[in-house]
């Protein structure tokens, strides 16, 4: 009786495994013809504009208040519900803002310790290191693949690699 248990569930999973894959494979080719990013490097940022927004857990003003954000702060947008924006912070949190509060993403957040080089290369001469959460203005969104042109607030200013920071 056990090895026919054994044996019936051994046979559940292999059909599990393979509807799972099936129902992946389906997600994708869907999203493909749909013509819909199936990533994240396809995000759209924005961020506050206001001198300050406050995060809720549901789109209504009524909705629990969870944190308040300052301006420049970048948020990862998930989808718009009248003039509430579903929106992901960069410690992955998911929450909403009212659409008002939110502006044209200028500004990206190191994501770890951050070299800003003078030339876009990683063996570039070293400007500023920023600690992770300090913020970043992106001055030349048209830098060379994989870099972005940035400057601090104290105003040094040169190159970091878009994979030291989160925003864009």
């Amino acid at each position: 009786m056990t090895d026919r248990f054994r044996l019936a569930a051994a046979a559940a999973m292999q059909r599990a495994t393979a509807a799972t894959r099936y129902l992946a494979a389906a997600t994708a080719l869907c999203l493909a013809a749909a013509g819909l990013p199936a990533h994240a490097q396809d995000a759209q940022f924005r961020e506050v504009s206001a001198a300050a927004a406050v995060l809720y857990d549901g789109p209504s003003e009524r909705a629990r208040k969870l944190f308040i954000v300052v301006r420049n702060t970048p948020l990862e947008v998930l989808s718009t519900l009248n003039q509430w924006v579903k929106v992901r912070d960069q410690s992955g949190d998911v929450l909403w803002a009212q659409r008002g509060d939110l502006g044209q993403a200028r500004h990206v957040v190191a994501a770890t310790l951050a070299a800003v080089r003078r030339s876009p290369q990683l063996n570039g001469e070293l400007v500023v290191q920023v600690e992770r959460g300090v913020l970043l203005e992106v001055v030349d969104a048209s830098a060379p693949a994989g870099w972005l042109r940035v400057r601090h607030r104290d105003g040094a200013s040169g190159f970091v690699s878009a994979a030291e920071v989160w925003g864009r």
